[in-house]
């Protein structure tokens, strides 16, 4: 029997599905409160992880905009995404493509470039400091209008070489893909790669439209797509990806509980699953211990093991010279490994 802890720890893998707003530990929130002064509906860490208690996605939104009230400067942005990139050194991450939601911060008066800058100077030290390459990209709020979008996106325009693709994020039920049609056209007419999260609360249909309207290059969840076997045939006829993110749908009630997740049937019908963490510090765990809990929930062998975390790099963006590399470092880990 090999020894899952080990293998897992020693895997080297990629991230596709993080937010780095949902990296905000208890701890450094109430450091950022403190150090901006900003009022917070908590007196301590236990008191904050006390409300990670989720009924559904729009619960736990509740507390993510209230957490991200704290982020002010770019030395906050800053702090706050190098103590990810800290965390996922740790979990032998070696490339990561990050989620980040301007919305949220420059409707309460912070600038992009603020936003930016902090981002994007802790991942270039990621990449000096840790090795750790990454690519980021920008989310859209989908319960925020269309117009807001495209607001948004007029002001990354001038960033284009720090920003490598567009994603949608936020409410999903209510607010289907299809509205957001013309933003991802501006998008794409501008050298952004797409990517969108549909078929996590919402139906099948809202991978439907993402894939043929926002033309996504990856879908964000994706884990409804089993209710509808045509939808299936084509994603595994094109390899299109799913980002999963398995605690993440346990703590937000899209399964009741671990063992009940299609992770492993999504992986039988021979779709480019990826494992991922989604937001961590509100879900219970990073990349490393999703890939733990659902090991041993699943039962996944060594096998499963080795095709999900080869899948993370195919389906990352990176140069497919960067790829073939990486896929050969996670080969290595399972030479001499009876599955």
């Amino acid at each position: 029997m090999p020894d899952f802890i080990k293998l897992i720890d020693d895997l080297p893998k990629a991230e596709l599905h993080l937010h780095i707003e949902g990296t905000l530990e208890p701890e450094l929130m109430m450091r950022l409160a403190r150090r901006n002064k900003v009022r917070i509906p908590y007196r301590s860490v236990g008191e904050v992880r006390q409300a990670y208690a989720f009924s559904n996605l729009q619960s736990f939104l509740d507390i993510y905009y209230a957490g991200a009230a704290v982020l002010l400067t770019r030395q906050d942005f800053f702090d706050l995404t190098y103590a990810y990139l800290e965390r996922a050194a740790a979990d032998n991450v070696r490339h990561v493509e990050i989620f980040f939601d301007p919305q949220t911060h420059t409707e309460r008066g912070i600038a992009f470039e603020v936003v930016l800058d902090g981002i994007h100077d802790a991942l270039q030290a990621g990449q000096q400091n840790l090795g750790i390459s990454s690519y980021l990209i920008l989310c859209f709020l989908r319960h925020l209008s269309a117009d807001d979008a495209m607001a948004t996106l007029e002001l990354a325009l001038p960033h284009r070489e720090r920003i490598r693709a567009v994603g949608l994020d936020s409410s999903e039920v209510g607010h289907p893909p299809s509205k957001f049609t013309n933003v991802f056209d501006r998008a794409r007419d501008a050298g952004f790669l797409t990517v969108a999260h549909a078929g996590e609360e919402g139906p099948p249909e809202y991978i439907r439209e993402a894939l043929d309207l926002l033309k996504i290059r990856r879908i964000d969840h994706g884990v409804r797509c089993l209710e509808d076997t045509q939808l299936v045939a084509h994603l595994v006829d094109e390899q299109i990806p799913l980002t999963v993110c398995p605690l993440s749908n346990v703590k937000l009630c899209v399964f009741d509980k671990l063992e009940e997740h299609n992770l492993a049937s999504l992986l039988d019908a021979g779709l480019c699953v990826t494992i991922n963490s989604d937001d961590p510090a509100y879900f219970g765990g990073y990349i490393g211990e999703n890939f733990r809990q659902t090991r041993k929930a699943l039962g996944l062998n060594v096998t499963q093991l080795q095709l999900l975390a080869r899948n993370a790099f195919k389906a990352s963006f990176l140069p497919q010279e960067q790829i073939a590399r990486h896929l050969r470092t996670v080969d290595a880990v399972f030479d001499g490994i009876v599955a």
